[in-house]
């Protein structure tokens, strides 16, 4: 059986994709950042994080509905969690 993943190792794999995908400093990775407007991704940019998240993840995201509602850095985490949360 998989080791279960904690909420703060999400955060932490999940800041450390947007630092080095996007080159985003550290400081600015706070949960209420907006992903488009506060750390100025844009949609293509979004591409690269589903695909970056899939592979620090080992998970499945492309043709989740949810991914459009992902706004800031906090979303991001939830939806990582629950679609970890889903494999168990």
């Amino acid at each position: 059986m998989k080791q279960a993943i904690t909420e703060n190792e999400i955060i932490a794999m999940t800041n450390q994709v947007f630092e080095e995908s996007f080159e985003i400093e550290t400081e600015k990775l706070q949960p209420k950042m907006n992903i488009f407007e506060d750390l100025g991704l844009d949609s293509l940019d979004i591409v690269d994080l589903i695909v970056a998240l899939q592979q620090k993840f080992g998970v499945k995201i492309r043709n989740d509905e949810r991914v459009r509602y992902i706004r800031t850095l906090e979303d991001v985490y939830r939806f990582i969690l629950s679609l970890k949360n889903e494999e168990h």
